[in-house]
Formats: structure tokens, C-alpha cells, sequence
């Protein structure tokens, strides 16, 4: 594993437990065990660490949700929250941060929800065989709601997503 990838893993856990503001550069040059004049030489700003921190937790998440049905979108769904925890949604919380006024956080965030609002969609088409932006829609808010009612609740409140999806599905079928 290359340096930046070892600080992006690294950061990424830090910034997941800790939040954005809360995790200074000493830290996070600990964390991946280098300076911080190695750390600003390969991602350049504690910004632009977490916009690249985000970046790649995007690839990992969306490459989790590539399944063909609401009810597997819950499964993985709940597979994420069991394997990296239950912290609520860190695009969300990186945004919240900081107001949504540095960009290099607040693009990529854009990016993601926008990624995977689309994902969604092609979810509940697939899995209905034919588009119903508005079950598109309450699926999205069920998702994003069991993420963070997962951070009290655990997985049940996946599971209580997921059975509440089900219904909303087959209503429509």
C-alpha cells in the first residue's frame, strides 16, 4: 500500500470516530506515521485529505450497494453497518461540520448523494421493471434514516427499514 493510501485508510478511520474537526493533523500524521510536511506534501490540506477520505469511501460504499432489489439494498445496508459501524452517515456529518462552506468537502459530498440518489432509482426500477421516482424517493429517505437511527439502534433499525421497504414494494407491484 502506497503512502496516500495508507494515510486516506488511516484518516478515514479518525475522521469516522472522531469527526472532521476533532481530528487534528497531529493526529492524523501519527495515525499513518509520517510528518506533516509528508502528509501536506501528499494530499495538501487537511480539506483536501478529507474531500480525497470521502472519495474513496464513495467507491467502497457504492461498489457495495450493486445489487438489483430493494431488499438487497437493505441487506447491504445492514452488511456495512455490521463491518464498519454505526456512526451514521459521514458524508452527512463532514458536511454538517463544516456548514457545507469548504468546497473540497462539500463537492464531494454533492457527487455522492447525487451518485446515489441515481442508484436508488435504478435499484426500485430493477427490482419493479419500471421507474417510480416517488417509491425512489421514500426507499432514499428509509436508507438514509435506518444509517442513522443505526447509531442508537444497531442493525435493528436496518432491519426495521427493510421490513417497512418491503411493504412500500410490494404495495407497487
Amino acid at each position: 500500500m502506497e503512502k496516500t493510501d495508507q494515510l486516506i485508510s488511516a484518516s478515514e478511520r479518525l475522521f469516522d470516530r472522531h469527526g472532521y474537526t476533532a481530528t487534528g493533523m497531529d493526529r492524523l500524521t501519527e495515525a499513518a506515521g509520517m510528518s506533516s510536511r509528508t502528509l501536506y506534501k501528499h494530499v495538501g490540506s487537511k480539506a483536501a485529505l478529507m474531500g480525497r477520505v470521502l472519495a474513496a469511501r464513495d467507491q467502497r460504499f457504492m461498489a457495495g450497494i450493486d445489487v438489483q432489489d430493494v431488499d438487497a439494498l437493505f441487506a447491504a445496508l445492514e452488511n456495512w453497518v455490521l463491518s464498519e459501524g454505526a456512526r451514521g452517515c459521514l458524508f452527512l456529518r463532514s458536511l454538517a461540520e463544516t456548514g457545507g462552506d469548504t468546497p473540497e468537502i462539500a463537492t464531494v459530498v454533492s457527487s455522492h448523494k447525487t451518485a446515489f440518489r441515481q442508484r436508488i432509482h435504478e435499484i426500485v426500477a430493477a427490482d419493479l421493471g419500471h421507474d417510480d421516482p416517488d417509491l425512489s424517493e421514500q426507499i432514499l429517505v428509509l436508507v438514509e434514516g435506518a444509517t442513522h437511527a443505526a447509531v442508537y439502534r444497531g442493525s435493528a433499525a436496518v432491519s426495521a427499514a427493510r421490513s417497512a421497504a418491503g411493504l412500500l414494494v410490494e404495495a407497487r407491484r
